[in-house]
């Protein structure tokens, strides 16, 4: 279910990786979470880098959406972006996976396009 690629690249290149394949790939960034400065804004100590991309592709999730609008829970999709034991992380749910837990077949083809992360 979890998609995770363990990169050579900082959190900041490979942060930078995927903005130029958000952008190649007609996605949008909708909103970038910086899990350490917002944990650390209420107070909680948290040492880890860990960046956390809401991503959509307009013109996909418009397909989704008229087919099933309970699919609108799972969305924007998400891209994690972290530092594990000295190396960097990218991971995400696996958009067949997510989808099939609507019932919905038909949408297989649209989540097999929608894999940032092998575009990267």
């Amino acid at each position: 279910m979890l998609i995770k690629i363990t990169t050579e690249k900082t959190a900041s290149e490979a942060a930078a990786a995927l903005q130029t394949a958000v952008d190649a790939n007609h996605f949008g960034v909708m909103q970038v979470h910086n899990l350490k400065e917002t944990m650390e804004k209420k107070g909680v100590e948290f040492a880890h880098e860990c960046l956390i991309y809401e991503v959509c592709q307009p013109q996909q999730a418009k397909k989704v959406l008229e087919e099933n609008m309970s699919v609108s829970t799972a969305l924007p999709c998400r891209i994690s972006i972290y530092e594990e034991e000295g190396k960097t992380i990218q991971a995400t749910l696996k958009p067949t996976t997510l989808l099939a837990m609507f019932n919905t077949p038909q949408l297989k083809g649209v989540a097999e396009q929608n894999n940032l992360l092998k575009k990267i």
